[in-house]
């Protein structure tokens, strides 16, 4: 039987559990060895072939199955798809004493709901990170990552004081800004400012495959504007069709608004109204405003 440790000082995370060591669980177990935040970190993961990697890069000390992991944690981070956080977070919470777990999911509202009376609630910290690249798996966690960045702590209100002070204290010292706000907020937020711009990224791949028929002139003709667009057709469907499933509410809202935009340019181009487009782009040339004055 293992004993678990007394709750950790607040300058170390004690033995921490990444469950998902893929992209975001990979960089975040980087992290923590770079700013000397874990004392062990333990692997969990579905994907045999991640684990090895793993280990082989040195993003883990050691690769348990979930339960042993659990019970030999301070800390447990989950960095998996966001249905698999709902399904496996209740279990957790059951066998937990006085661990901390947080999440790393783009959706909160379904998460919170599926421990929305469990008496360890208060132990689990949801948090997102607001950082990420198209790839996925181990191969592609980044060394340097998430500095500089924001992280968006939701319904910090139901935590207890040892587990946002941890949670708090893992983004702090690898560089995230916080910020709090309710999960239906979050949602909210992330469907306008994340979530669409993958749904729009996909279609725009899907219009391009779909319309030119030469792989090679797609190849050769696409150039940085069009790269950085597309960028995003490259992520995962295995994590994005959960998080549109899970924030449809919100995403389609955010869709049915991007309708209109772009009805706005189809009918200026129909009446070849050149001061309509030029009025049209204007306005959205005031995003760079704010997004200038975050660098």
């Amino acid at each position: 039987m293992v004993t678990i440790k007394q709750p950790v000082k607040a300058t170390n995370l004690g033995v921490v559990t990444i469950v998902g060591v893929g992209l975001i669980g990979g960089s975040l177990a980087y992290a923590l060895h770079k700013h000397k935040l874990a004392t062990h970190i333990i692997g969990v993961d579905v994907n045999v072939n991640h684990t090895k990697i793993a280990l082989q890069l040195g993003i883990v000390n050691e690769i348990l199955a979930l339960k042993k992991a659990v019970a030999k944690s301070n800390f447990i981070i989950l960095a998996i798809p966001v249905q698999a956080i709902v399904s496996i977070l209740p279990s957790i919470l059951n066998t937990i004493t006085t661990q901390v777990v947080i999440d790393c999911g783009s959706t909160k509202l379904p998460i919170l709901q599926a421990i929305a009376n469990h008496p360890k609630a208060g132990q689990f910290v949801a948090t997102h990170p607001m950082w990420g690249t198209e790839y996925s798996g181990p191969k592609a966690a980044k060394k340097i990552a998430f500095k500089n960045n924001a992280v968006v702590i939701c319904s910090s209100e139901s935590n207890s004081k040892h587990a946002l002070q941890l949670a708090t204290l893992l983004y702090k010292k690898i560089g995230m800004h916080l910020l709090y706000m309710t999960a239906a907020e979050h949602d909210m937020h992330t469907a306008y400012i994340s979530h669409i711009s993958h749904i729009t990224s996909f279609a725009l791949a899907n219009t391009v495959l779909q319309k030119e028929k030469k792989a090679t002139a797609i190849f050769e003709l696409a150039s940085g504007g069009f790269a950085s667009t597309v960028r995003l057709a490259k992520s995962s469907a295995a994590m994005w069709v959960p998080i549109f499933m899970q924030n449809k509410k919100n995403i389609l809202d955010v869709l049915m608004e991007l309708e209109v935009q772009i009805a706005e340019f189809k009918k200026a181009l129909l009446n070849n109204d050149a001061e309509a487009l030029n009025e049209l782009i204007i306005q959205a040339n005031k995003i760079k405003k704010i997004l200038d004055a975050k660098n």
